[in-house]
């Protein structure tokens, strides 16, 4: 399977024609604009609307695809319990599986194609992707929910988008339906995956919604088989709602040809790089995102497997192991994490090991920085261990959302002899818009654009950037960018100009071998007494560089000369520190320090200067909080970025007192 899969992608790419990318020369001009847009090299010489992915234009094609490519073999797994080996059904089983609910639900009454939006409000499980291969194959449009959003905003979604039926996966979340289905009359049918208790189902009916089981609908599809309503290119396959810090959130409609063109795009630009042999990918980011949707679609397509977390992050590590994933999509508040934790167990082994372990890395980075990506080298020994910590299998892994430093970057590169590759999208964008190349390890920025996508820099004056100095708001126009957002005319003309550029509000800088960096966020700075503006999200990235930080708020106001900080400190770094200077391990207590607060503050101060920062962007002050941002506390978004007017109203107190203003 793994010569014809390959095989396959080389021979489309030389029947294309397709070029490799000069990394000295990673995105062009395009002719005839005078706008500053700039392409792929690849879509310089190919079109930029090419079909770079064969005849797949749905994401039926692609898993259909995939079923072809590894001949029936293994599609999803899972682990019946915490201590058993993965179980993995076949693409088959899944593709039938997804007929017979599919026609199950057709036979109940939900009316197959684009005019059904299918609610569905699950963990990661096989059910969860059962149910989307259901909606692709009968043109259904799928809706994900998810915890974070809240009650209030999923009842928002199912109003908005009329969802008549939802599917969980448990009766927990069925329940916290049916205590809001007074206010979403549109809501008729909900089908769980799990047991429904006789007090639940005796509730539904008091209220007018129906409660069924998910194995009865695959079973009475089963027995009427409903011929497949397969959907077309540009046809909606999702509507993916984004939780913004402020408001409702708004619902990306996503074409089928959105996801397709977007995966055919990288693939292209990988060229002959792409890790489409037999790939194992580990599933724990929450499908309800489009990272993961995208990450699976992209494994999918290419005959891999996916293994599903058991959807606790306490086994996590434990799922790792007993899945020995090749493929790992990461983002940087886990990869932070885990750098921490690897770096504090390398310390704890006392000074010989740690100094093997050190030098160790200094000798495989100088490697790495000169191309050998390798994992059998003499010092990928040292890293054995963890190797075993991610199952001792990965070589592809991939991160995005939000940046990561080069020293993060390099040390899973380095320690886990595997291609790592950093992105930029939205999704608005289908997620990846840009990419860096394998085996390009310069520092940063988030890659060239791909293939399907052209974008420009758009002047904004008010922060002093200007797009003929190749600075700017990042606009993109393509095959992967999303029609609108759904039943909300106005926050799509705020996205789109006239001529069809999205506008992301992130700033962006070309370097001069045509990569992107991304340099500053448009809506989020503010401007200081002194007329200085400041972007806050810089600030953090700078300031989570200290190994004393866990999580950081920086806060500015334009009646003020200087910015303060909000900062939860790492706790095990802290407790260490704690421990070598004789004080008590209380965390709490700890964060209550005027010692150690001036040690953290004077910590990210340092390194703050070291990074360059100006003198106006340091904070002059900071608040220690013994308790993390999260999606729990209502301090975080669904994709872990800090609600800033959120926790500005949080710590209003904290940040007044260190204004000194008076209540």
């Amino acid at each position: 399977m793994t010569e014809t899969v390959w095989q396959e992608h080389i021979n489309h790419l030389n029947r294309l024609n397709v070029p490799r990318i000069d990394r000295n020369r990673q995105s062009v001009p395009k002719e005839g604009t005078k706008e500053y847009v700039r392409i792929n090299p690849i879509a310089a010489k190919l079109g930029r609307d090419l079909n770079f992915f064969g005849d797949v234009h749905t994401l039926n094609d692609i898993f259909q695809r995939g079923m072809r490519l590894s001949n029936n073999g293994p599609c999803y797994g899972w682990r019946p319990k915490p201590d058993a080996p993965y179980r993995w059904v076949t693409y088959q089983h899944v593709y039938e599986r997804a007929a017979n609910f599919g026609s199950g639900l057709i036979l109940d009454g939900v009316t197959p194609g684009q005019d059904t939006l299918i609610g569905l409000y699950s963990q990661n499980r096989i059910g969860w992707s059962i149910t989307e291969q259901a909606c692709n194959r009968f043109s259904f449009v799928l809706v994900p929910l998810y915890d974070t959003l809240g009650p209030d905003a999923c009842k928002f979604i199912i109003n908005q988008a009329d969802i008549n039926t939802t599917v969980c996966d448990t009766e927990k979340r069925a329940k916290l339906l049916l205590d809001q289905s007074a206010d979403m009359p549109g809501l008729k049918r909900i089908v769980v995956m799990g047991t429904i208790s006789e007090e639940l189902m005796a509730e539904a009916t008091g209220k007018n919604v129906k409660l069924m089981q998910y194995r009865e609908v695959e079973k009475m599809g089963s027995q009427d088989r409903q011929p497949d309503v397969l959907p077309k290119k540009d046809d909606l396959c999702t509507v993916c709602y984004t939780s913004g810090t402020t408001g409702n959130p708004k619902g990306a409609m996503l074409t089928h040809w959105n996801v397709t063109a977007n995966v055919g795009g990288v693939l292209t630009m990988l060229h002959r790089d792409a890790p489409i042999q037999s790939q194992t990918h580990f599933s724990y980011l929450p499908l309800a995102h489009i990272y993961e949707r995208y990450a699976q679609a992209l494994v999918l397509a290419h005959g891999g497997r996916i293994g599903y977390s058991q959807g606790d992050i306490k086994l996590i590590s434990d799922d790792i192991k007993a899945l020995r994933p090749s493929i790992m999509p990461l983002v940087p508040r886990v990869m932070n994490r885990m750098h921490d934790r690897i770096l504090l167990g390398v310390s704890q082994k006392g000074k010989l090991k740690s100094k093997v372990f050190h030098y160790a890395y200094k000798k495989k980075l100088a490697l790495l920085m000169r191309g050998n990506t390798r994992n059998d080298t003499k010092w990928d020994k040292v890293f054995r261990p963890v190797r075993e910590m991610f199952g001792g299998n990965i070589s592809f892994l991939t991160t995005g959302s939000a940046p990561t430093t080069e020293e993060v970057k390099n040390f899973f590169r380095v320690v886990l002899g595997a291609t790592l590759l950093e992105g930029y999208g939205q999704t608005e964008t289908t997620a990846v818009i840009t990419l860096g190349l394998p085996g390009d390890l310069s520092p940063g920025h988030v890659g060239s654009v791909i293939p399907t996508v052209e974008m420009k820099l758009v002047d904004v004056p008010d922060m002093n950037y200007f797009a003929k100095d190749g600075k700017g708001e990042i606009c993109s126009r393509g095959s992967t960018i999303f029609i609108g957002y759904l039943k909300d005319e106005a926050k799509t003309k705020e996205t789109f100009d006239e001529d069809g550029w999205m506008h992301s509000g992130d700033i962006g800088q070309w370097l001069p071998n045509g990569q992107l960096k991304i340099i500053d966020r448009k809506k989020h700075i503010f401007k200081l007494q002194q007329g200085e503006y400041v972007a806050p999200e810089k600030i953090e990235t700078i300031y989570q560089k200290s190994e004393m930080v866990a999580q950081i708020f920086v806060h500015g106001d334009s009646l003020q000369s200087f910015c303060v900080a909000i900062v939860v400190p790492d706790e095990e770094m802290l407790l260490r520190h704690a421990k070598a200077k004789g004080l008590p391990q209380d965390f709490a207590q700890l964060c209550k320090s005027s010692a150690v607060k001036e040690m953290i503050l004077n910590d990210i101060q340092r390194v703050g200067k070291t990074s360059g920062l100006n003198s106006f962007e340091q904070a002059k002050d900071i608040f220690l909080c013994s308790e993390l941002f999260s999606l729990e506390n209502g301090l975080l978004t669904p994709t872990m970025k800090s609600k800033r007017p959120v926790l500005k109203e949080h710590f209003k107190e904290q940040i007044a007192a260190m204004y000194n203003i008076k209540k």
